[in-house]
């Protein structure tokens, strides 16, 4: 007998992602979905899998993991966003590692990424591991509001199979993420401490370019690669344009003697 295991899915206006998420882990004993005020047909849809819905108000998506991981039955959570899909391989190994006993805390698992529709095999998205897959005794996210990672007590395992994610479908939903991630990331950086200055405004940039473009092969994945590097390199400098703000916001208004940041973006 295994572990039993809690499929994890946090959603708002998913009704183009939601069948497919769940169809994939409906072998779980038990998809908790936490909704954040979804209007479309996404708890409609979601209904024919039988989940476990809760509301809760979303602040980042840390947060709402946090927020939503005491709440399972089980101890074992896989964690699976709306646009991703646990294959039927990734099923058997996860299954065969809760039946044998996990041997770690949580394991990482491999992201198949897609980039408006088109697989994306080099720019550093080869490489994208994401612990999905974990005893939440001995784990939770950290305290970031973009990019948070699972903290494990411990040393995490690794699965072979992979976990395929369809990111962006076009231009407005990209834009509409992009907007909100800067300025989570900028705030990160802000509340860190962290300065605005020439390095970071322009070499950071040109620096993930090259990363990704040239040394992880970007180019190879033809046009797409290049589009996908260059809105990369300009979301580095998007976020920090944005501390370059805030800094400037929090001096000014120390300058005219206030009292408390306003950090907003």
């Amino acid at each position: 007998m295994r572990e039993p295991v809690t499929a994890l899915v946090t959603t708002l206006d998913e009704e183009h992602n939601i069948h497919d998420c769940l169809a994939s882990v409906a072998w779980a004993d038990e998809i908790l979905l936490v909704d954040s005020g979804s209007t479309d047909d996404t708890l409609k849809i979601a209904e024919r899998f039988n989940p476990r819905v809760l509301e809760h108000e979303y602040e980042n998506a840390a947060a709402q993991k946090n927020w939503a991981i005491p709440q399972a039955e089980h101890d074992w959570i896989l964690v699976v966003d709306a646009d991703e899909r646990v294959s039927p391989e990734l099923k058997l190994e996860i299954e065969g590692v809760l039946h044998r006993g996990p041997q770690h805390p949580g394991y990482y698992i491999r992201r198949e990424n897609y980039f408006f529709g088109k697989r994306i095999h080099y720019c550093g998205w080869q490489r994208d591991y994401v612990l999905r897959l974990f005893d939440r005794r001995k784990g939770k996210y950290e305290e970031k509001r973009v990019h948070a990672d699972v903290v494990l007590d411990g040393k995490p395992g690794r699965i072979k199979q992979v976990l395929t994610h369809h990111t962006y479908r076009d231009w407005d939903e990209y834009f509409e993420r992009f907007s909100r991630y800067t300025t989570w990331a900028a705030k990160d950086l802000f509340e860190a401490g962290r300065n605005a200055g020439f390095f970071n405004l322009f070499v950071r940039p040109m620096a993930r370019f090259y990363k990704q473009y040239v040394w992880h092969g970007g180019f190879l994945d033809g046009g797409t690669g290049l589009i996908l590097c260059m809105l990369s390199a300009f979301s580095v400098f998007t976020k920090y344009a944005k501390l370059h703000r805030m800094r400037k916001r929090r001096s000014n208004h120390g300058e005219h003697g206030g009292h408390g940041d306003k950090t907003s973006s």
